[in-house]
């Protein structure tokens, strides 16, 4: 019988050890990677309204920046590839969650100009219309916000995060497929080709870009540069600003350089309210957080499961979504700037008590008529904006909403500096009977953060004007409640609840997407249908759970994310 010496019998058992440690390890391996979906991340991801800014985010995050470089990449980005959503001439509103758990908003919303038309809100359409000229013009946030989330949470070099955009910018890229469909649309079409947005958007026939044109933005190349290189006082006291002013000046506009030296952004606590296990953070009025939170706590009630989508019970959840979203809408007027109005306004929404009193008013067998629902006072109904939702790697999570507001803002283009800029005073109409000078509009916007006890998180948000509210709210009720997993969540076909509380239901072109048998079922309960021609609800994601990540971009919007 052979004898191995003391030396040969530990190497024995080294090897062996060694041997199951691999095999656990590859188990474990084995396990995880069976246990996340398929194209799931490990590490961080974007997901923004195109795979081209998704993926200039992640090489942010890649390059060791942190999620708000990721976000703010993205954001420059978006500015070339939708510029009709979004720019360095609107604002925006950041929800950040640190490593630690905090939560804060950074909101550098549009605000009303110092000097502004006394009779503005007299002006305000009566029926569905672009809102164009500068009178509508808020004093531009956006750059003063991406200074102050980076100075508090960036990591690379600003000028790092503007070099993709100043490439796309001055290069040229193929006219995106998505602004191709935008401007195929005759009400888009006539919007550009009659304003000074043709500058950039229309061929020397001074008709608009099509499919194969190169898209260009060389004045908005060189403002970007001196941006990177001066940071945002380039714009808010230096030449960019200067340059700004005198075209607005010569287009009768009512902006003054004070405006944009004297512009602060706004950093507050976030308002949280609870889920089960899962806290939900979001932004105070006058985003439109207040009424997202509203409508799912009073959803929450009804104990939705996924068999609450089976059969005549899926006619039973919409309309009981559906009634909370008509009581939304009857609590839109306290969605104002708390710094010009009662600092505790739209608090109420989030109360216990409101929400059990307003969930007890939904009836199983029929709808009311309007002034049940609080004395409705309809509001326009706009569309536009943008949203990034970004994890990284150190657990950062940023969950970003911009915006010029409606299509193209209010189609004014300033030459000097290639910027397009807002039209968001129009947010009042409708919405109030007065503003003042320093007031931010109301807004659907809606940036959310939600963690659970066990380490889960969902960063979400949309675009779409006053179909962000329903679009957010459904993916929501979808992914929380009824089982669906977040790409599923959010493709579902949505239903619009309108200034009017009519029913729209989500069809692409004469397409409908909308299960008819539930259609039926909720006209049968009294529910009338609107004709809302346009559905441009999008809603962006990146959801961690048990050390996956799964990010979405809206396909609505012909979107793709991007991780690693």
């Amino acid at each position: 019988m052979a004898r191995f010496s003391p030396l040969q019998v530990c190497c024995f058992i080294s090897a062996g050890l060694i041997c199951v440690i691999a095999v656990v390890c590859f188990c474990t391996l084995l396990f995880v990677d069976r246990g996340c979906p398929r194209g799931s991340y490990k590490h961080a991801a974007v997901a923004a309204d195109s795979l081209q800014c998704s993926q200039i985010g992640r090489h942010m995050l890649q390059m060791g920046g942190s999620a708000v470089d990721g976000a703010i990449a993205a954001l420059l980005c978006t500015s070339v590839i939708n510029p009709q959503s979004m720019g360095i001439g609107g604002g925006s509103i950041f929800t950040i969650r640190d490593k630690t758990g905090k939560v804060k908003v950074f909101n550098f919303r549009e605000t009303v100009p110092k000097s502004f038309k006394k009779n503005l809100l007299d002006e305000c359409p009566t029926t569905f219309k672009m809102t164009t000229g500068t009178q509508w013009i808020g004093v531009p946030g956006e750059l003063r916000g991406y200074e102050e989330v980076h100075k508090k949470y960036g990591k690379l070099p600003w000028a790092k995060l503007f070099e993709p955009t100043i490439k796309l910018a001055r290069e040229g890229i193929p006219l995106p497929q998505f602004m191709e469909f935008l401007l195929s649309i005759p009400l888009a079409k006539k919007h550009v080709e009659s304003s000074s947005l043709c500058e950039v958007f229309c061929n020397k026939n001074k008709t608009v870009l099509k499919k194969g044109d190169i898209l260009k933005f060389t004045k908005l190349a060189e403002s970007l540069e001196m941006i990177a290189a001066q940071g945002a006082d380039a714009f808010y006291t230096g030449k960019i600003g200067h340059d700004l002013i005198q075209d607005l000046k010569a287009a009768d506009g009512n902006l003054e350089m004070e405006d944009l030296k004297s512009y602060k952004v706004r950093v507050q606590d976030a308002w949280t309210v609870p889920f089960g296990d899962t806290q939900m953070h979001f932004a105070p009025p006058p985003a439109g957080g207040a009424l997202l939170a509203f409508i799912l706590k009073v959803l929450e009630g009804f104990h939705l499961t996924p068999d609450s989508f089976h059969g005549e019970k899926k006619i039973q959840t919409y309309h009981r979504f559906i009634e909370a979203a008509k009581f939304a809408n009857g609590q839109k007027r306290f969605i104002r700037d708390p710094v010009f109005n009662d600092i505790k306004i739209a608090k109420h929404l989030i109360d216990p008590a409101f929400i059990n009193k307003i969930r007890h008013m939904i009836v199983s067998n029929r709808t009311h008529d309007n002034s049940y629902y609080s004395n409705l006072r309809p509001s326009a109904d706009h569309y536009g904006t943008t949203h990034v939702a970004v994890l990284d790697e150190d657990g950062l999570a940023v969950s970003a909403t911009s915006t010029i507001n409606h299509l193209f803002g209010g189609a004014v283009y300033s030459s000097r500096t290639g910027i397009i800029l807002n039209n968001e005073l129009s947010d009042f109409c409708k919405r109030a009977d007065s503003l003042s000078a320093g007031e931010q509009p109301p807004s659907s916007m809606t940036p959310v953060i939600l963690e659970s006890k066990s380490g889960g998180l969902l960063v979400i948000g949309g675009s779409g004007g006053s179909m962000i509210t329903a679009a957010v709210a459904l993916s929501m009720m979808n992914r929380l409640w009824l089982g669906m997993n977040l790409t599923d969540a959010i493709a579902a076909p949505i239903v619009f609840i309108d200034s009017e509380n009519k029913l729209n239901f989500e069809r692409f072109g004469k397409i409908e997407r909308f299960d008819q048998t539930v259609r039926d079922g909720l006209v049968a309960l009294g529910h009338k249908l609107g004709n809302a021609q346009f559905f441009v609800n999008v809603v962006n994601a990146v959801e961690k759970e048990n050390g996956c990540i799964v990010a979405v971009s809206d396909s609505r919007k012909m979107g793709m994310s991007a991780g690693y």
